[in-house]
């Protein structure tokens, strides 16, 4: 390709190269058609879509390591997708996007609305910093779990009584908005359909995603009070569902939770939450 470019219109076409290894079965092994484990790409798009193949190709693109391809990853990376749908529709269907100016970091009042905005300014530098290195599953590692940990699991949940209060409604679906948008933007250059999809489906554009702005915002987004907060009740909450995984209690039974030390900002902190 570059003795061909420069023959013909003498100029070099790209000065990196970027190579992956050897896609192998799950198992490790070179595929190959007498063994019988070649995996066919377009049956993997058929059956799951192309951005769940491209989103585990990249998680798997580490340097130096084997590219262990397997179907139930790729519906892993499905599910994943799917995920990221659910959550976009139930902003939607809680109007978040009415309250969203596109492009704005939206002012934030309510603790969990800065925590949110601080820990998607972070995920942003981290995938900046994955990309310039070439490190590609770092960047799509850490998207999986700020959006699937994160935005999915816990800020939808947290939003939701705040969605139901006059005083945070509006502020909550603005950020809401702002969170799941940026999650399309960073997602795009692995999972380009599905976000593309829900970037015009989800409110009125300027310009479709593939040509949209890369954010620039950073750390300086992130509030330490608000952090240190919602790390402490989210660190409650796991305690509590370990506990109560481990003495089997049944998933609908209301138990009494029992305060046995805490100071007065962890009483503060309880109150508030």
């Amino acid at each position: 390709m570059m003795m061909m470019q420069l023959e013909v219109v003498k100029d070099i076409p790209f000065d990196t190269v970027y190579l992956h290894s050897l896609v192998r079965d799950e198992k490790g092994v070179k595929m190959s058609k007498t063994l019988g484990n070649v995996i066919d790409p377009l049956d993997l798009i058929d059956e799951f879509g192309a951005d769940a193949l491209r989103f585990t190709m990249t998680s798997m693109a580490a340097l130096g390591g084997t590219l262990k391809l397997s179907t139930e990853r790729v519906k892993g990376y499905r599910n994943f997708g799917t995920k990221l749908w659910n959550a976009s529709r139930f902003a939607e269907m809680n109007h978040c996007f009415e309250a969203y100016t596109p492009g704005e970091v939206p002012a934030a009042t309510a603790t969990v609305n800065k925590w949110i905005i601080g820990e998607t300014a972070r995920i942003r530098e981290t995938v900046d910093k994955a990309l310039g290195a070439y490190r590609f599953n770092e960047a799509a590692l850490g998207l999986y779990a700020h959006v699937w940990g994160v935005v999915c699991d816990w800020y939808v949940e947290f939003a939701k009584p705040l969605l139901q209060d006059e005083a945070t409604a509006d502020e909550t679906r603005a950020c809401m908005a702002w969170a799941i948008d940026q999650c399309l933007i960073m997602l795009h250059p692995i999972m380009p359909y599905i976000t593309e999809q829900l970037w015009g489906d989800l409110a009125t554009r300027q310009k479709m995603l593939v040509h949209g702005d890369w954010p620039t915002y950073g750390s300086e987004l992130a509030d330490p009070a608000a952090d240190a907060e919602m790390r402490w009740i989210i660190g409650l909450i796991e305690a509590i569902r370990s506990a109560r995984a481990e003495l089997r209690v049944p998933a609908g039974a209301k138990v009494p939770l029992i305060e046995l030390a805490l100071d007065a900002e962890g009483q503060a902190r309880l109150e508030r939450n």
